[in-house]
């Protein structure tokens, strides 16, 4: 009796295994990049039930049903708005393929290039955060706070306090944060406490709060960067407030600091920042702020720009689809800084192709092993790279690397939160700026020339000869990287 009882069950278990891995091999590829899809699928034949478990929960892009409502109800606002914006004509001599990028995202995201800009790159951590702080306090009328990562310690109390003295002049200071990222950071609880005492009107993205209904794919984030002040003047970049070893003991013991880089602008680009804003604002709090903030900032410069927000809530990879088109058009040279590079296979059939056609391509990235998963999977596009004339350049340790810009020859430069990997091109929402004319690409050119005097270059045999250990793991979380 028992044994047949066991058999029986063997049977379900039987049963219950392959109907999975039937039903998967239908539902799972179903508007999936097919890397991804063979990549569930084999994570679903290997441990079915695991696996299965692991797809339910990651394996969609869903932001929840009221959030996904509110998203919608802000992109239309956002179409309707942007009609209203007027369109920049490019300088006399800007090439053809930079026109035909600039129309792509407005058709992605609604926002057209925008002329009359004055942009400042601030490559130095605590000089970025001593500007923000300075501008919040000439602040008249609103600040508006977006970050992945933030936290109130000693390296950004500048920025904190400065906003604390604006909200007792009656400025409103708005402050949205990611809630994973965040909570993640020591003295979370703290943090929370201070705010809600300080008078900073403040919500989480992206809460995953289950006991308070608050839950969607818990690895989805918004990662955008974002400050706003009066309309008149903002921030962007890739660095997170907090500072600048993010408040980690061991990063400190290390002497493991961020490297970033963030961009000042004045100009008609920063009412098209603050819209970006406005869509989260509303997203999380269901208040419509595109109406309040529509006020058009003199033009300040030459610089002619574009917003190009991403994510899950607006039209597929945006920030995919306009860097393939930039580097793609490439004639004399691509240089790429991304802390994470783990392209799909557009992205990467673009920079090897560039290579091979004779376009010199360069690729910076921290030598250092600062997030284990993504270090490895990025390590197995190396010698793809290197075989394929791309030059990799390694920053040194213990610094993280953690820019993410690029430029194309003389004409582009795009500078933001997004990294080139596949974590933010489909499950991140991200912000990326094409910037053009006056002297913002020889700017960033000047930048990314410091970091090249710092590194060290990669080359082929080097590569090849690393530890087969080191190979095998490499290409196994190569796979991971593909579970979107």
């Amino acid at each position: 009796m028992g044994a047949d009882l066991v058999w029986t069950w063997a049977g379900v278990a039987y049963v219950i295994d392959l109907a999975i891995r039937i039903v998967a091999l239908g539902v799972v590829p179903r508007n999936r990049r097919p890397a991804s899809g063979v990549a569930w699928l084999l994570a679903i034949v290997m441990i079915p039930y695991l696996g299965l478990v692991l797809f339910l929960l990651l394996g969609r892009t869903d932001i929840g049903r009221k959030r996904d409502a509110r998203q919608r109800l802000a992109n239309a606002r956002v179409h309707e708005v942007a009609p209203t914006i007027p369109a920049a004509t490019l300088p006399a001599g800007t090439p053809d393929y930079v026109h035909a990028a600039a129309t792509l995202n407005t058709n992605l995201g609604s926002l057209p290039m925008r002329a009359g800009n004055r942009v400042e790159l601030i490559p130095g951590y605590q000089q970025a955060i001593e500007a923000i702080a300075a501008e919040i306090d000439r602040a008249r009328r609103f600040v508006h706070v977006q970050y992945y990562i933030t936290a109130w310690d000693h390296a950004t109390a500048p920025v904190y306090e400065a906003l604390v003295r604006a909200t007792e002049r009656g400025v409103k200071v708005r402050l949205l944060v990611d809630h994973v990222g965040t909570s993640r950071i020591p003295g979370y609880r703290r943090f929370e406490r201070t705010l809600n005492a300080s008078g900073i009107e403040w919500y989480p993205m992206m809460p995953v709060r289950p006991l308070r209904g608050d839950f969607q794919r818990p690895d989805l984030r918004n990662h955008r960067k974002i400050v706003v002040v009066d309309g008149t003047v903002a921030f962007t970049g890739s660095q997170n407030l907090i500072e600048p070893s993010y408040g980690k003991p061991k990063h400190q013991k290390a002497g493991r600091r961020w490297v970033e880089l963030v961009m000042r602008c004045e100009g008609p680009l920063v009412e098209t920042l603050d819209v970006v804003f406005a869509t989260d604002w509303l997203t999380e709090t269901g208040e419509v702020l595109i109406d309040e903030i529509a006020i058009v900032p003199p033009e300040r410069g030459e610089v002619c720009a574009q917003v190009i927000p991403s994510g899950p809530g607006v039209v597929a990879e945006n920030n995919l689809r306009a860097f393939v088109t930039l580097i793609a058009n490439a004639r004399h040279r691509v240089s790429l800084v991304s802390p994470y590079f783990v392209p799909d296979e557009s992205l990467l059939y673009a920079v090897t192709t560039a290579a091979l056609r004779g376009v010199e391509v360069e690729l910076f990235v921290s030598e250092g092993k600062e997030q284990f998963m993504v270090f490895h999977a990025q390590r197995s596009y190396y010698e793809e790279l290197l075989r394929h004339g791309v030059r990799i350049w390694l920053y040194p340790e213990p610094f993280v690397l953690h820019t993410k810009c690029f430029t194309v020859d003389d004409d582009v430069a795009v500078i933001g939160s997004s990294n080139m990997d596949m974590r933010s091109f489909a499950l991140n929402f991200e912000v990326s700026v094409l910037l053009t004319g006056g002297d913002v690409v020889a700017q960033t050119n000047q930048v990314i020339d410091g970091y090249r005097a710092l590194s060290r270059e990669l080359v082929l045999q080097e590569w090849l000869t690393r530890p087969l250990r080191h190979q095998y793991l490499d290409n196994v979380l190569r796979l991971t990287a593909a579970l979107q």
